[in-house]
């Protein structure tokens, strides 16, 4: 007979009725069964499927931790809730009792308030059955660790010392796999070994699984699963525990005798590694795939920043001798001749020469070694995101997630909280919470509306921002970022998505219009409209009464790049100090309120589940992705404006790895290990932001810079650009009575009509801008189709994983066809 694995009545209905379709979806490499015939496997182990049991102590691992606390001292107003929390606590532990688990239960108390720790375990036969259930990946045959920096092979082959390699201890194994099945367990490589078969990450998988199903009330009301309790109040927390201290202990200990969470520490979070590798087949087993491999992303967009940094600090300094030699000296020598207009009702004129220093300092931004730079950024982003594709799908292969796809998800426990109705689910056939579908799509063009009516008015405050000061702008800036968060948040709510993959993608993506406003208004408003509609003495255009805003005296590009250094560098250094401050702060706090129910006894060492309980819950990693990808935007979009924007983001990534790694393993409680085979949406806002970033340059280099003018100037009239500040200046009409023949900066006649020449230069810029980005554009494409998703190596691993896979069922399979050709020959 099929041995099987017996589950509770509440757990077993939803797998029951996706048997038939997961057996027709069985991944291409399952060792098949083929012998049916076989025993059904019994276990001595302390627990079964049927009954629980409690941990005996010292003998087994805790694989997770629920937490609640119980005020002593309450009003009668919440006797009833406080009821009815305990009540729900009681049946979910009975249901996870039943579902196999064992537990046991701890609680530390004072006069006011009693904390309960109930400790988990999954045992073998439950990690068994679940495992099969999840599609865990069992390893067939070792293979040798590769070494996945192409760096590291590049100066290896050089022969070149590599000072940011580093022997890291206790590195996971690497195998062919293949999916877990019960039947076949004898072919897996360790299954004796029922302690170290499955890693801690995938037994904290497994629990929470059936944290996550387990039923603590009515099922027709949805109440079901340990987030929703954690919604509820019913607990304060649910976490794996870390595996030990992170500090290394005072006697002298051997680099293998190391607890992971020890050489996460030592190898990886501590500033002194700011220059090594990160091992991240290390952070994969400690996290999960999730976490891996946004550390992995942010860790391969930093190495590629490298020659970013070094090509716009090579323009920035290039510049500095070149335009100081050339284009200042107009302005400084003969600036004393060129009277200026007023550059608003209240100011006065003033002479050409009172911007000498400023005229030096913005060419070091508009010069033609920034266009070539602007180029180069437009192929480095995308060629960024092919090779992160291809080193994706290597993780992801390597990682045994390569054919990984979500499981149908549950509802979130928010909706099925606030559902109105129950219907059944068109895939597992159980009736679920439900929400109609037109309502939804009302309230998400609501939203939609709501949107679009904050970003006109924040555009509208950015201009009046910028017209003040940058520093205030940033602050308006970080407010607001704030307030629309929220409001985010609010929205996406009470839109009902039914399932976190779709409140986070709904989420992710409000959030985003809303900071892109947010941080890009104002350096959109300086590059392309400030200056663009100011008019001309005598008849200066206005808005509201008031007169439209002209650029500073050294030029709109100045300012952008002014802009630019403040928002980008103070918005990196505001983070980078709330990261640090903030999480110590609040696990200060919670230190502090657990010593206070400890009492005399928080002298003594605490226990592990007590010191992760004082740990900060971990945030997930929506921050630090926004933060990422708002500094992309910034080195890509604007980059012609200001060269240095790459170099700083450099500096700041570097600072920004150590901080995220030493808040995972030093700050946070420890997340229950998720897998994803991609960053997700993350990867298509990166690819949308690199084609506006071409956009945004050509515009910025035809239309702001300085560029084509001066290249027009030297084709038609001279070389040398002698004169150059001269034509570019026009006079005032003769009925300008206030400042007589002084000069503007504009392609006009004395009437203020443009010039044959102003008509010239639209021409050339409109052809510029079509000429740049459709040879961008095309460039871009045939690097796509150059370089492949996967790489080839990659696909000759995944045909061996296969082969080897089939090998390993060659003898059942002959068996099969030996029994069946004996059973032809006595029917006949």
């Amino acid at each position: 007979m099929l041995s099987i694995c017996v589950l509770p009545q509440d757990l077993s209905s939803s797998i029951m009725l996706r048997k038939g379709s997961e057996l027709l979806n069985r991944d291409r490499e399952v060792l098949l069964d083929m012998d049916y015939g076989g025993e059904t496997q019994t276990t001595d182990s302390y627990g079964s499927l049927q009954n629980g049991g409690f941990i005996p102590p010292r003998y087994v691992s805790i694989n997770f931790v629920l937490v609640w606390e119980v005020r002593l001292r309450r009003k009668r107003k919440s006797e009833q809730r406080k009821a009815q929390l305990a009540q729900w606590r009681e049946k979910f532990v009975q249901n996870l009792e039943s579902a196999g688990l064992l537990m046991e239960e701890e609680e530390t108390a004072n006069e006011k308030k009693t904390i309960h720790f109930l400790k988990l375990n999954a045992p073998w036969d439950v990690l068994v059955c679940y495992a099969e259930e999840l599609y865990l990946r069992a390893p067939l045959q070792a293979q040798p660790n590769l070494d996945l920096n192409t760096s590291a092979r590049v100066l290896s082959r050089l022969c070149i010392p590599n000072v940011m390699k580093e022997s890291v201890p206790n590195r996971p194994l690497d195998y062919y796999t293949c999916a877990f099945r019960k039947s076949k367990m004898h072919r897996f490589l360790g299954y004796e070994s029922h302690d170290t078969y499955f890693t801690n990450t995938q037994r904290h998988r497994v629990v929470y699984e059936i944290l996550a199903r387990t039923v603590y009330g009515k099922r027709k009301r949805a109440e079901v699963g340990v987030d929703r309790l954690l919604n509820e109040g019913a607990y304060t927390a649910a976490f794996p525990l870390h595996e030990g201290p992170f500090k290394l202990p005072k006697y002298e200990i051997r680099p293998d005798e190391l607890n992971q969470r020890q050489v996460l520490y030592h190898y990886w979070a501590r500033w002194g590694k700011w220059y090594k590798y990160q091992p991240l087949d290390h952070i994969r087993e400690y996290f999960g795939e999730k976490i891996a491999l946004y550390f992995a992303w942010l860790g391969f967009y930093t190495a590629w920043l490298l020659p970013a940094a070094v090509v716009g600090t090579l323009v920035f300094v290039c510049n500095i001798f070149v335009s100081v030699s050339v284009n200042s000296k107009e302005i400084c020598t003969k600036g004393d001749s060129y009277l200026m207009c007023p550059l608003c009702n209240t100011c006065k004129a003033w002479n050409m020469s009172d911007i000498c220093t400023m005229a030096k300092l913005g060419y070091l931004f508009d010069h033609p070694g920034t266009v070539l730079f602007s180029v180069f950024m437009s192929f480095w982003a995308v060629t960024f995101l092919e090779y992160w594709k291809r080193k994706m799908a290597t993780l992801a292969h390597h990682w045994d997630c390569m054919d990984f796809h979500e499981e149908e998800e549950r509802p979130r426990p928010e909706f099925a909280a606030m559902a109105p109705t129950m219907e059944q689910n068109p895939v597992t056939g159980v009736k679920e919470p439900y929400f109609p579908e037109k309502t939804r799509l009302s309230r998400m063009f609501t939203g939609s509306m709501v949107i679009i009516m904050m970003v006109r008015q924040y555009v509208n405050a950015g201009t009046i921002a910028n017209i003040s000061s940058s520093i205030v702008n940033l602050g308006l800036i970080l407010l607001m970022g704030q307030v629309y968060t929220a409001l985010a948040e609010q929205l996406t709510k009470w839109e009902m998505h039914r399932t976190q993959t779709q409140y986070d993608n709904a989420f992710i993506f409000k959030v985003f219009i809303f900071q892109f406003v947010n941080f890009y208004s104002s350096p959109f408003y300086v590059a392309f409209f400030k200056g663009r509609f100011v008019g001309y003495p005598t008849n200066y255009g206005t808005l509201f009464g008031m007169r439209n805003e002209d650029c500073g005296p050294g030029g709109c590009l100045i300012e952008l790049a002014e802009q630019l250094f403040i928002i980008m560098v103070g918005k990196q250094l505001i983070n980078n100090i709330q990261e640090f401050i903030i999480p110590k702060l609040k696990a200060w706090r919670q230190k502090k309120t657990l010593s206070k129910v400890l009492g005399d006894k928080s002298s003594h060492e605490n226990r592990r589940w007590e010191e992760d309980y004082k740990l900060v819950e971990c945030e997930g990693l929506f921050e630090e992705y926004l933060e990422m990808v708002l500094q992309f935007g910034f080195i890509t979009i604007f980059v012609a404006a200001f060269p240095l924007a790459p170099l700083f983001a450099l500096l700041n990534n570097w600072v920004e790895i150590r901080l995220d790694a030493h808040k995972f393993v030093c700050e946070y409680r420890r997340p229950v290990a998720e897998r994803a085979q991609n960053i997700g949406v993350w990867f298509i806002i990166l690819e949308a932001l690199s084609h506006l970033s071409v956009i945004a340059n050509a515009f910025l280099i035809a239309f702001t810079s300085d560029f084509l003018p001066r290249l027009l100037y030297q084709y038609k009239f001279n070389n040398d650009l002698n004169d150059y500040v001269n034509f570019t200046l026009a006079y005032a009409p003769l009925n300008y009575t206030e400042y007589p023949l002084c000069r503007y900066k504009a392609f006009r006649d004395n009437n203020g009509n443009y010039t044959l020449f102003y008509w010239e230069l639209l021409a050339v810029r409109l052809g510029f801008i079509i000429a740049f980005e459709h040879v961008v554009f095309f460039v871009l494409r045939a690097i796509d189709w150059i370089v492949p998703d996967v790489p080839e190596s990659l696909e000759l691993k995944i045909k061996r994983e296969r082969y080897l896979a089939k090998q390993a069922l060659a003898e059942n399979q002959e068996a099969l066809l030996v029994s069946r050709s004996r059973g032809v020959a006595s029917a006949t």
